[in-house]
């Protein structure tokens, strides 16, 4: 197939787009290249024949229709969005106008394309959002395509008003649309602002690792190639109209993700002491949900998806990369935000 990507410059999707291109699709890759964007990312693809970029931003509805006439997709991916929770606490503008304004006029310029290019029967337009549209789960339980949306952020409510409009686009207009909420990602490419990394990085350097609260929110971790598997299987079999919950089958509470980490660092690369005496708790971010937990037996029966890595393995390869690629995360160091502590203006 030939697909267009949004947000390919990103962590989850510059692995989507790697996977793609190695799979043998052709990708066009549209990212305007906001902060958190990176094509250092793409490296490995950058000279693909296969592969292309358009700067362009969702919210340019004529750059998102020349983009669409130049390159006629047979699909488009949707993973272009403003995602860190904390930065939506301190200014949610921009996670209404990327997530919200943004989807509305990607749906507009798809219906358009899909019309115009004669309605074909194989187009999707795959819409990939988050498992924080559910709220927050007790000690049991788990999310699964049934469950009520209940989002608790500025950036969870705008994915899940994303989620509706794209459900509506394709009930009201027959917009073939594929939908996938997934777990917290992580593994290579991670943008430095996310907890793994920052964990990784402020450890590797002997400075405090921040913990919020008491560190026993839950957290169903999803290695972010084997996401990338899963985004692909449900474009190329999905079916329209349909939602796909993807998980990592690794749940584990935010203070043990820690210790994992300080040990895997520890065993790489011995300090003069145990990293875990570095961990700092911390002011808890407000709304902190405490617990998600994925069902992913809908794309397990209909599509043959199963996340293949454990946690302690997606770890490790984790730690790895980070510690083989100080280049890509020192270039980043002076990003907008980073090093700061995010979230508190509530």
């Amino acid at each position: 197939m030939k697909l267009l990507v949004t947000g390919g410059a990103g962590f989850i999707g510059s692995a989507v787009v790697r996977r793609a291109i190695a799979d043998g699709h052709e990708v066009v890759n549209l990212d305007a290249l906001t902060y958190a964007a990176c094509l250092a990312n793409l490296a490995s693809v950058a000279d693909d024949p296969c592969y292309s970029f358009v700067k362009a931003d969702i919210r340019d509805r004529a750059a998102l229709d020349a983009a669409l006439a130049r390159h006629r997709p047979d699909a488009i991916m949707h993973l272009a969005a403003e995602s860190h929770v904390d930065r939506s606490i301190d200014g949610p503008a921009s996670f209404i106008e990327t997530n919200v304004l943004g989807t509305f006029h990607l749906l507009e310029a798809a219906r358009a394309y899909w019309q115009a290019e004669g309605q074909p029967e194989g187009f999707r337009f795959h819409h990939v959002s988050t498992d924080e549209v559910f709220g927050s789960l007790g000690a049991e339980g788990q999310f699964t395509e049934a469950t009520p949306y209940d989002p608790r952020s500025p950036y969870s409510a705008s994915k899940a008003s994303s989620d509706h409009l794209v459900r509506a686009w394709h009930e009201t207009y027959g917009l073939p649309v594929v939908m996938t909420n997934c777990s917290n990602n992580y593994g290579p490419f991670h943008f430095p602002e996310k907890l793994v990394p920052v964990v990784i990085l402020n450890a590797l350097e002997g400075r405090p690792i921040p913990v919020y609260g008491r560190g026993e929110n839950v957290r169903d971790w999803l290695y972010v190639e084997d996401h990338a598997d899963a985004l692909l299987a449900v474009i190329r079999r999905g079916a329209p109209g349909r939602s796909y919950n993807i998980g990592g089958e690794n749940e584990a509470c935010n203070i043990d993700l820690v210790r994992m980490i300080c040990a895997l660092l520890d065993e790489a690369r011995p300090a003069p002491s145990p990293r875990e005496e570095l961990i700092t708790f911390v002011a808890d971010r407000p709304g902190h949900d405490l617990r998600y937990a994925i069902d992913p037996s809908r794309i397990a029966t209909e599509l043959g998806w199963r996340p293949s890595v454990t946690l302690e393995e997606g770890l490790r390869r984790t730690v790895a990369w980070f510690l083989d690629n100080e280049p890509w995360w020192q270039a980043l160091r002076d990003r907008a935000g980073l090093g700061q502590r995010l979230g508190l203006s509530a």
